[in-house]
């Protein structure tokens, strides 16, 4: 637990990465951290300002080209967020966040464009855009139900050594080699939107227990109901 009790939410660059709803993220987290008694703040961070170091709960979205490299520029510069994760914070990276965390994504015109280097990955174009909805059985070491939620993106990332596939798709292409997503140590990188942890309680419960330590449990009742019905609806597909 945060030692002044608490949690510390950052929203990265609301005004490059926020195409998709991947804002809900935030909404999630403040929502089941609260649930519990648990006092949060969120800083929203505008890309012309500082990234703070006192986060516990870093979040990035998903955007378009130009605001991707235009991201990736101002957070290699800053080097805010990568002192933050060395120091023990948590990340979600959500689609072009994702593809940032890595060495290296693809460009306006499919060129290759520096990343930030905190995932062991590398991003390219794919051959074809991958729209639509995807299921993906979670790496059992981290004890997650299945994952849902919405992928619209080109790209197709591989995972180096220094990283865990987060997932194993059984529906959808994820990182176009059969895995969806990355995770090493406190940080999970994911294609998925929806937005990601309002469609996957479980996940955003992960991250807050990195920070927080053992969490109380919440009736989510409705929530798994609705869960159980879009998987069953996709999966019959």
């Amino acid at each position: 637990m945060p030692s002044d009790s608490v949690l510390r939410i950052v929203w990265i660059y609301p005004d490059l990465l926020s195409t998709y709803g991947d804002q809900g993220n935030v909404l999630v987290l403040e929502q089941r951290a609260r649930r519990r008694g648990i006092e949060t703040e969120t800083i929203h961070v505008r890309s012309s300002d500082p990234v703070p170091e006192s986060g516990d709960i870093y979040l990035i979205g998903g955007g378009e080209d130009r605001p991707q490299i235009l991201a990736a520029q101002r957070l290699r510069k800053d080097g805010g967020l990568q002192r933050a994760l060395a120091g023990g914070a948590s990340m979600l990276a959500v689609c072009a966040g994702y593809q940032i965390m890595g060495s290296t994504f693809g460009g306006e015109e499919g060129q290759p464009v520096d990343g930030i280097g905190l995932l062991d990955i590398a991003s390219a174009r794919g051959p074809a855009r991958a729209v639509g909805e995807l299921v993906a059985e979670v790496d059992a070491a981290l004890g997650l139900p299945t994952l849902t939620g919405f992928e619209n993106h080109m790209g197709v990332t591989r995972l180096g050594p220094g990283v865990r596939p987060l997932s194993r798709t059984v529906k959808g292409i994820g990182n176009g080699d059969g895995y969806e997503g990355c995770y090493a140590g406190h940080v999970v990188g994911t294609y998925l939107h929806g937005p990601a942890l309002a469609r996957n309680p479980a996940l955003a419960d992960l991250l807050l227990g990195w920070r927080v330590g053992q969490l109380a449990p919440l009736d989510d009742s409705r929530y798994e109901a609705l869960r159980q019905e879009r998987l069953a609806t996709v999966l019959a597909d």
